[in-house]
């Protein structure tokens, strides 16, 4: 079970966007790294295609896992362990001990 998942609001810890919070929008596992809506902005040239323009376009680029953090209810970041509630492994915040998930 992952501790960050898609569609979980984020706060980054580290890097140029420190403090920005956001929605997760795509992880990848494999690579231990997630994709946040509004957070890392690069800017990536674009060649024409029958569904786009050409031109230079914003993009989120990828953040690693370990550089961002679940929001607590409070909104502060908060590290994420596991437990089983009714015999499902669940998701909780270490911060206020509250079920994330479940």
């Amino acid at each position: 079970m992952q501790k960050i998942r898609k569609g979980d609001n984020v706060v980054v810890l580290t890097g140029k966007d420190k403090g920005r919070t956001g929605e997760v929008i795509q992880v990848m596992p494999k690579e231990d790294r997630a994709v946040v809506r509004g957070v890392n902005m690069v800017k990536r040239h674009q060649r024409q295609t029958q569904a786009q323009e050409a031109g230079i376009i914003n993009k989120e680029a990828s953040l690693h896992i370990s550089n961002i953090a679940i929001v607590d209810k409070d909104g502060k970041p908060t590290r994420v362990g596991f437990t089983v509630v009714d015999g499902k492994k669940v998701r909780v915040a270490k911060r206020s001990g509250e079920v994330i998930d479940g």
